[in-house]
């Protein structure tokens, strides 16, 4: 793990030291994002070393096509992969005809890199000599700003330190660039045109197959101490590439500088053949602000978010970087202002787990949005999945399911199943289950019940349809069955009454019954478009709640807890404590068959189904479940300590709920499960938030009141953070002997603290 490598700090991420084997591991760490776009920290300069380099933009992709031994019905057809876009960061640099390339200089000192998460920009510093023996110092400072979703600014600088030299500044873009994690190696961009206005240049390519049009562009200016310098490039061009050359004599001392501006325009948001012109206009205004104001106005946005979404701790500097880095990456990564967009498990942050969505949004990442923006980002998001709903019905009706059954893709870019791991796309169907769960919460917190009968309830109907096909009969067990699944974990496939499969599959039924008698009662004309659009009758609501009413669920008499699913007390029961650390994780050790014969859990499964459903279940069937399944527990998926964390809170066992908070906060900035090379894990990020908000802040809603139960670890002297419930923003406070609460609003609001009513009122503190 990395605890020496980032180096403790409340709002930033800072590396010291330079190190070729941790290159690629940075390049995630140090990502940048605004929603619109985002790239890994790759440097600017050339670098010949070992590198991962990506810059993505949002909803641009490429349907790879499956790569499988043999085909089976139903299969995916491709892969979506997250397309790495054209290169607009770089500037090659040379110093008396020697390039700059951190990989061959004979010395690097000083190297520092800041990814500054308050205001929201990623710096860099060193020094270097060069294999002829010149020094240099090298600074650079960029961010992706929030203002101007299609710009990216770089000011980078070179000074001579030991004599006079020619330097030369070579910025360009290029289109050469190809996907880490290609299945065929196919070429996924074509070029159409290379050109410039001036020093403006600008490359318009199409994504293949999919035919997405980009426009990357890019101006720079060079200035030598702060001032312009007119300086006229040579450019160089080809058919994928364009560069202009800036060569200036710089005296030793003297800091000769270039201030880029680049990015991408789209055809998401601008004609094709406008392209070009929605780039210069971007340019024009970047310009006219220059780099200083640029920068302020980023950090004005950052301090608009932070004002609502920070979590400060005190006493705990690891614990308050660790939140404020997921924060910072939700952030970057979804913003709720495009609705065709939604939260992918790296973000912009790498290449893995193709796809813009997983169950993880709806699981863990609504919350976050919910709380920390407005409701209307989250409404968004459940739109997302009404907007695939016809899309879930062909899924289904490509296995065989009829009668408008939908069941949601395990990944999507538009609404089609596109995960090509059979264990995976046929068999984790319980994320029809997160997709409902969401609806439910949504209302459960906001009090908006518009969305159900606007467009949730078609969804649930085509969920219901699902679970009552998929379920069959057992005449020996004499209750209804759901077989051949695989559950959230991922570490047991094919398995038989997954119990939270079932569990969730009863509870979707009983939800989408109870919402279709609301409708009905409440909002007749909804109820009649709906029914009659999809043929709703009274024969298949009864399917339905009987599938429901006999649903069965595996249990232990001997342990007094559900089981996994049928046949897990078969399994040689040896516990995490017993396995040789060298062997972790597995997931890198073991053979797949080995993995699947073992007991150990992946990630939270029936903790998860305990976690959604809490009032569902005793303190104490909790706490026997609990301590029956974590000892199995190998929490080699980033979705499982969050889980975990919340629940040994809610049992009181603040030590371990400590521990488990640690492991989600830090999971990639300590790369506990040795992975962060590939990039990062954004949707469990939201789980972090959730861990001290829920965990050990205990917020709930109970009855349409807001709950809170709240706790805190013996490591920190405080903790606080806000939450937007219902249009009022109640900040909360923790410390070791007392907690404060402050509301916005206008208007008082009734809450409850451990079970008792408290009423709290605009811009007066309740300690309780």
């Amino acid at each position: 793990m990395n605890q020496d490598y980032i180096k403790p700090d409340n709002w930033s991420i800072i590396e010291e030291g330079f190190d070729p084997a941790r290159v690629e591991s940075s390049e995630s760490l140090f990502s940048i994002g605004n929603g619109a776009m985002g790239q890994r920290a790759n440097f600017e300069e050339a670098y010949s070393g070992e590198t991962f380099q990506g810059s993505y933009i949002a909803g641009v992709y490429y349907p790879d096509k499956t790569r499988v031994g043999w085909w089976k019905n139903g299969y995916p057809e491709y892969f979506a992969k997250v397309l790495n876009a054209p290169n607009w960061i770089g500037i090659d640099v040379s110093v008396n005809g020697e390039q700059l390339d951190l990989d061959t200089c004979k010395k690097i000192a000083d190297f520092r890199r800041e990814l500054n998460m308050q205001e929201g920009w990623l710096s860099r510093s060193f020094k270097a000599t060069l294999s002829n023996g010149v020094e240099v110092q090298v600074e650079s400072k960029r961010f992706l700003s929030l203002d101007i979703d299609e710009l990216g600014v770089i000011q980078y600088s070179v000074t001579p330190m030991n004599g006079d030299a020619e330097i030369v500044l070579r910025p360009y873009i290029d289109n050469a660039i190809t996907n880490k994690d290609t299945n065929w190696d196919d070429k996924f961009w074509d070029v159409l045109n290379v050109s410039n206005q001036g020093q403006k240049a600008f490359i318009e390519a199409r994504t293949m197959k999919t035919d997405f049009h980009v426009c990357t562009y890019m101006e720079s200016k060079v200035s030598v101490n702060g001032k312009a310098v007119n300086v006229e490039p040579t450019m160089q061009s080809n058919d994928h590439y364009i560069s202009f050359e800036y060569k200036q004599n710089v005296k030793a001392g003297d800091t000769y500088a270039i201030t880029k501006m680049g990015g991408y325009t789209v055809d998401r948001n601008h004609h094709k053949i406008q392209l070009v012109n929605a780039a210069t206009k971007v340019l024009e205004t970047a310009f006219e602000l220059g780099f200083d104001q640029l920068l302020e106005k980023q950090k004005e946005a950052w301090a608009s978010i932070w004002e609502r979404a920070d979590i400060t701790i005190e006493g705990d500097v690891k614990a308050q970087q660790g939140i404020r880095f997921n924060i910072f990456q939700l952030n970057q990564t979804y913003l709720g202002k495009d609705s065709r967009l939604n939260i992918g498990p790296k973000g912009f942050t790498g290449e893995k787990y193709g796809g813009s969505t997983y169950w993880d949004t709806e699981a863990y990442c609504i919350p976050f949005y919910m709380a920390t923006k407005d409701q209307s980002v989250a409404k968004t998001l459940l739109e997302y999945r009404y907007n695939h709903l016809d899309r879930a019905i062909e899924n289904a009706g490509k296995l065989g399911f009829t009668n408008g059954a939908a069941l949601y893709p395990m990944v999507t870019m538009n609404g089609e199943e596109c995960h090509n791991e059979w264990e995976i796309t046929f068999e984790e169907i319980h994320r029809n289950g997160a997709i409902a769960f969401a609806i439910y919460n949504y209302y459960r917190y906001t009090g908006d019940y518009s969305y159900i009968p606007e467009k949730g309830l078609e969804v649930l109907i085509g969920i219901a349809r699902f679970w009552q096909q998929r379920a069959n009969f057992s005449k020996d067990k004499n209750k209804y069955v759901i077989l051949g699944v695989t559950g959230p974990n991922e570490y047991e496939n094919n398995v038989d009454n997954n119990w939270y499969t079932n569990y969730l599959a009863q509870w979707c039924i009983n939800y989408a019954l109870e919402n279709i008698e609301k409708v009905d009662n409440e909002y007749q004309d909804d109820f009649i478009r709906i029914a009659e659009k999809l043929k709703l009758t009274k024969s298949e609501i009864a399917l339905w709640k009987a599938v429901a009413d006999n649903m069965y669920f595996p249990y232990s008499q001997k342990h007094h807890v559900y089981l996994q699913q049928d046949g897990f007390l078969d399994k040689e029961l040896i516990t995490v404590d017993e396995l040789d650390q060298t062997q972790r994780p597995i997931n890198q050790h073991w053979s797949w068959d080995r993995i699947l014969r073992s007991p150990y859990i992946k990630q939270a499964d029936i903790l998860q189904g305990f976690y959604f459903f809490e009032d569902q279940f005793t303190t104490e069937e909790l706490a026997r479940h609990f301590d029956f399944y974590e000892p199995f527990t190998v929490h080699e998926s980033s979705l499982s300590p969050c889980v975990h964390s919340i629940q040994a809170a809610k049992l009181g066992r603040m030590e371990q709920a400590y521990t488990f908070y640690l492991r989600t906060s830090r999971l990639d900035l300590d790369d506990y499960n040795h992975e962060v090379h590939e990039g990062l894990h954004i949707t469990s990020m939201a789980g972090t938030w959730m861990s001290i908000v829920e965990g050990f802040g205990g917020m709930r809603v109970k009855d349409n009141i807001l709950s809170f139960t709240p706790q805190i670890p013996k490591q920190w002297e405080g903790y606080s953070f806000k939450v937007n419930f219902r249009d009022a923003i109640i900040k909360v406070n923790v410390t070791q002997s007392e907690t404060n609460f402050e509301l916005e609003a206008d208007h008082e609001l009734q809450i409850l603290v451990n079970d008792n009513p408290v009423i709290i009122t605009p811009n007066n503190l309740v300690t309780v």
